[in-house]
């Protein structure tokens, strides 16, 4: 499983529950579409996060990079109703940070091939 990161903040005067209510409206239509395979939305409890992370986290997971490439295709086709749908959450953040991280080791992994 590969798993895009995204921390970010909210611009100010966007309400919570909106940002979290457009955001599952996304990321469903994609993962209806085949596009992704699952994801969550956390926010940091308390505050408690390291310097320079965001309030809000998202994990978005792809079964491989072929399923990350694809969604990212249909993004970039920047027409609707997708545009509309990622519009709807990328106007609403700031401070975004993004990392690509896998399950490890991960199926391709040839055992004694270990470096130290």
């Amino acid at each position: 499983m590969d798993i895009y990161h995204i921390w970010c903040n909210l611009k100010p005067g966007v309400a919570d529950l909106q940002f979290v209510q457009h955001t599952r409206t996304y990321l469903e239509r994609l993962r209806d579409q085949g596009a992704l395979a699952g994801y969550r939305i956390t926010r940091a409890k308390l505050g408690l996060r390291p310097p320079g992370l965001a309030d809000f986290h998202l994990m978005i997971e792809f079964e491989n990079l072929a399923q990350l490439d694809a969604a990212f295709s249909l993004a970039a086709t920047r027409t609707d109703p997708v545009e509309q749908l990622h519009h709807a959450v990328n106007s609403l953040v700031k401070d975004v940070t993004f990392a690509l991280y896998r399950d490890f080791p991960d199926p391709v992994r040839v055992a004694g091939q270990e470096r130290f």
